[in-house]
Order: C-alpha cells, then sequence, then structure tokens
C-alpha cells in the first residue's frame, strides 16, 4: 500500500461524491422509472444506475488499473479481490430514495488486499459528508455545498464526542438493525427474534435497549455507529459495497467491526453478516459478547 497515494484516491472519491450527489437531487423518484430485483422491496431505479455508470466511468478513467465492483453491475460469481478495488453502491438506501424520504447516500469504498482503506459516504439530501483514510482518521464535514463556514463546511473528527462514554451493557445502547428484502426462511426468523429480544424486559429475559433505529442504509447506519451516535449496528444480508466506506470510517473512528454471527472476531468484508460497535474507552468485547449472547444458536447464512 505504500505506493498508493490514499490521499489524492480519497479527493478524488469525494469529488465524484459532489458529482453523483447533484445527480441523485436533480432526479425526481416519482417520474424515473423503477424496477425491481429480488421482491417488491429489492428496488432499483434508473438513477442508481445512471449514477454507478457515472461513478465507473469517472474511477475508471482516473485509475484505470484498480478494480471495480459496484451494485448496479455485479454478477453473481464476482469476488473482491487482493488488487486495489474500488467498492461502491451508488444509492445506499434505494427505498428512502424511492419514497422521497431524505436519507439516502452514495458510497465509495476503496480496499486493498480486502481491507477497507478509504471510505467517502454522501448523504446530497442534508449535506453530510463522512470521510476516512486508513491511518488519518475520521471526519464529517457539514454543510460545504451549503455554503457553511464559507463553503468549507463544518469539519467534526469522529468520533463527535470528544470523551465517549465507556459501554457497559446493551441496556444502555441504542441500536440500529434493519429488515432487509428477504422476509421469510431461517434469516428472517432469527433476525425477527433477535429484534424481539434486544426490546423485551430483563424480566422476561430480554436485554431492555434503549430502542432500535433504522436508518434504511447500512452505510448511514455504520456513519452514525462512527459518529456515536448509534451504539451499535446490527446486519444480515447486505453486500461488500454496503459497508466498505462505512466501515473504512468505523475503524478510522475507534469502532470495531465484528461478524453479525456469534464467535468470529475478524469477518471478511464480504461475509455479509455484521456487527458493528462504537469507539469507546472500555466495554466493546464485553458488548459484543452481550450482543452474541442474545443471538444464542441462531445463525444467519447468506451466499456470497
Amino acid at each position: 500500500m505504500a505506493d498508493l497515494n490514499l490521499q489524492e484516491i480519497h479527493d478524488t472519491l469525494i469529488s465524484v461524491a459532489h458529482e453523483a450527489g447533484r445527480m441523485i437531487l436533480s432526479a425526481n423518484p416519482t417520474d424515473i422509472s423503477t424496477g425491481i430485483k429480488l421482491n417488491s422491496a429489492d428496488i432499483v431505479t434508473e438513477t442508481d444506475k445512471a449514477v454507478e455508470a457515472l461513478v465507473s466511468s469517472r474511477l475508471s478513467k482516473a485509475y484505470p488499473s484498480f478494480a471495480f465492483v459496484g451494485e448496479e453491475t455485479y454478477k453473481p460469481g464476482i469476488q473482491v479481490t487482493n488488487t486495489p478495488t474500488f467498492i461502491v453502491d451508488p444509492i445506499d438506501g434505494t427505498t428512502n430514495f424511492v419514497h422521497g424520504f431524505p436519507n439516502a447516500c452514495i458510497s465509495l469504498g476503496f480496499a486493498v488486499d480486502r481491507v477497507p482503506a478509504v471510505g467517502v459516504v454522501y448523504n446530497p439530501y442534508q449535506d453530510l459528508l463522512y470521510t476516512a483514510i486508513r491511518g488519518q482518521g475520521a471526519y464529517l464535514t457539514q454543510g460545504a455545498v451549503w455554503g457553511l463556514e464559507g463553503g468549507k463546511g463544518r469539519k467534526s473528527k469522529l468520533p463527535l464526542s470528544k470523551n465517549p462514554a465507556p459501554l457497559a451493557d446493551l441496556s444502555t445502547t441504542l441500536v440500529a438493525i434493519e429488515w432487509g428484502n428477504s422476509r421469510d426462511g431461517v434469516n428472517y426468523e432469527v433476525k425477527t427474534e433477535v429484534f424481539k429480544k434486544l426490546c423485551a424486559s430483563k424480566e422476561t429475559g430480554g436485554a431492555m435497549v434503549h430502542s432500535l433505529r433504522s436508518l434504511g442504509s447500512a452505510a448511514l447506519n455504520l456513519c452514525a455507529v462512527a459518529a456515536g451516535q448509534l451504539d451499535i449496528y446490527w446486519e444480515g444480508g447486505c453486500w461488500a459495497w454496503d459497508v466498505c466506506a462505512g466501515w473504512a470510517i468505523l475503524a478510522e473512528a475507534g469502532g470495531i467491526m465484528v461478524n453479525g454471527n456469534p464467535g468470529d472476531w475478524e469477518p471478511k468484508i464480504d461475509s455479509r453478516k455484521y456487527l458493528a460497535v462504537r469507539g469507546a474507552p472500555s466495554g466493546q468485547k464485553q458488548i459484543v459478547e452481550q450482543f452474541w449472547k442474545v443471538i444464542g444458536d441462531g445463525k444467519m447464512e447468506y451466499e456470497s
């Protein structure tokens, strides 16, 4: 990685994210062509495809020797390899986008040796730009496009708190979850049972977490954990393009990523099962073990 200019890659991704953000904002969800992939909850739009075409064109021109994996051009059998690879979701939160709910983003990740090295996540609706370079920290820039702070935006290091609280018990946590687009079978049963246990009172054997949140975007969930606005994000069924950029940001903010199934502390980028925990002075390992205990013998299985 020593011969890779990660700062230049980071800056290029920010430029591409802003261009893609303008494309997303210019689209009228009520007038665009919409289709489905797996089922009615797995939506793709012409804007998803157009944004990915734009991103692929810009990045292949700037870095012709790097690999590219994108959601809309993915075909079964494509793998993330050790080659420097851009891993892209053109619109993460397509369901939100289609409904006009302003919580969608472009997720631009760059991995080397199958490890996230640069992450750029941009929500154009709220002008929120999350960025990270491995070894250089993670940041949130707010309002740059809107002209805040003379057009530079308000830049904050992540996590947003200078003194994050320790992680003590699941009952003190705010947890992000997603329903996903597969609504039957073993994985759905595991998920819904865990959701129930997380919320149930301790008197009935539950964890009694503060509450559950679904932002509708894996990348934005990860960024909220990196920022310290959420404590935990548990996911099964998403893909490398959903998590690569957010994972880079999470790691640089002091957070950790383990497997969404119990027992694996070092998940692969394309494992499709993830448990993210925010940065904290203590308690990360303990909170993971508590969460895995809630899952119990349940096990999610997804093809990579």
